[in-house]
């Protein structure tokens, strides 16, 4: 028996009369070494005790070869953004032109949509805006809208909080830039403040959308992580499969290719269940690919989950191995003779072994083949 394709030979020993004997020829896979045979074995015998040899019940015979074990299974992830209300609007009026796309990074005075024309600018701040903000005014507010103006270049000097003739005169180069009239004022609603940036950020498009009407108060801003949330729903069969630490290959919508670890089982009010997937060293799962996943709703994504990591060395049938009173493990060769040996890996019905010579042929009972 060889993997990658090689030819395994199998002979049926029987109670028949002497010299009748039946050849088997079976291919086997690179992956997973004569899967398929091994799987109608390993249903009745895996690790049986060892018979009596000399009158042992009929068995097949099958060389050691080199090849591949591993198991894994094809499932579906989804894919979401968790965005959260990071801004609220104060403008009223009709919204008429969106200025960001959905999921677009922004930075400050990114112009997100206009109300009635008139521009409504993302700026950084802890403080939400509450007020109108003309000469004379002085507080947090105003040391953020300082800030603000000093990245766009029309602010220089300290950001004092103090709404003087400097400030006035870079806000009035700020309106003239955003084509609104120049007064000096900004009005309640020309800014969200938000506390980080740049963010990527969406729009809440039950609230915002050309042509809807606004009135204030609206939590209209979104914030988004750096990465969307990647999860598998799984059934409860499934969770013995499912531990911590088991690797995962994603396939992403535009052919990327991501890894990604099992976290944590998680179980919905709904009795759903589920596991979260995180990056390999707490990295994002999609990289600096993150962008094709669409900013809402969520995705459906092909994954493969590696239930048994690819050993590779000397396979034979799961069935083939006897477990000894003394808890070790052995082999019946074609004499009858036992062979100690050592298990490395077992999946899907074959293992890996340590201990004999590749193409020593050894005993399977004939009994777990089904002819």
């Amino acid at each position: 028996m060889r993997a990658g394709g090689n030819v395994m030979d199998v002979e049926r020993m029987s109670a028949a009369p002497p010299g009748r004997r039946v050849l088997f020829t079976v291919t086997a896979s690179s992956v997973v070494l004569l899967a398929g045979a091994a799987m109608g074995w390993a249903a009745s015998v895996v690790l049986a005790p060892p018979p009596d040899v000399l009158s042992s019940p009929p068995y097949a015979l099958v060389d050691i070869a080199h090849g591949e074990v591993g198991a894994s299974i094809s499932l579906n992830a989804v894919a979401e953004w968790a965005a959260t209300p990071v801004g609220s609007n104060l403008a009223s009026g009709t919204v008429t032109t969106l200025g960001i796309e959905q999921g677009e990074e922004v930075t400050s005075g990114s112009i997100l949509y206009t109300v009635d024309l008139r521009p409504v600018v993302l700026a950084e701040g802890d403080i939400p805006a509450f007020r109108q903000l003309a000469a004379g005014a002085k507080g947090i507010d105003v040391r953020q809208l300082q800030v603000m103006l000093a990245s766009l270049g029309h602010f220089s000097g300290s950001a004092d909080g103090e709404f003087g003739s400097r400030t006035s005169a870079a806000v009035k180069a700020w309106q003239q830039q955003l084509r609104v009239e120049p007064d000096g004022v900004v009005r309640l609603g020309d800014i969200v403040f938000v506390p980080d940036l740049p963010m990527r950020v969406s729009l809440d498009s039950e609230v915002v959308a050309r042509g809807a009407t606004l009135v204030g108060g609206e939590e209209a801003v979104l914030g988004m992580p750096n990465a969307p949330k990647f999860t598998i729903p799984i059934s409860e069969p499934q969770t013995s499969l499912m531990r911590a630490g088991t690797r995962v290959e994603i396939s992403g919508p535009g052919g990327e290719s991501w890894e990604a670890l099992v976290v944590e089982q998680q179980s919905s009010g709904a009795g759903e269940l589920s596991v979260a997937l995180k990056g390999p060293e707490d990295s994002a799962i999609c990289l600096d690919s993150c962008a094709v996943i669409p900013p809402s709703g969520q995705t459906l994504l092909s994954v493969r989950v590696v239930t048994e990591e690819s050993v590779q060395g000397l396979v034979v049938p799961t069935a083939a191995l006897l477990s000894r009173s003394n808890g070790s493990v052995a082999v019946i060769d074609e004499a009858g003779g036992e062979i100690a040996v050592t298990v490395l890996a077992s999946a899907m019905g074959m293992s890996i072994i340590d201990g004999v010579p590749e193409g020593l042929r050894v005993r399977v009972p004939a009994s777990v083949t089904g002819t």
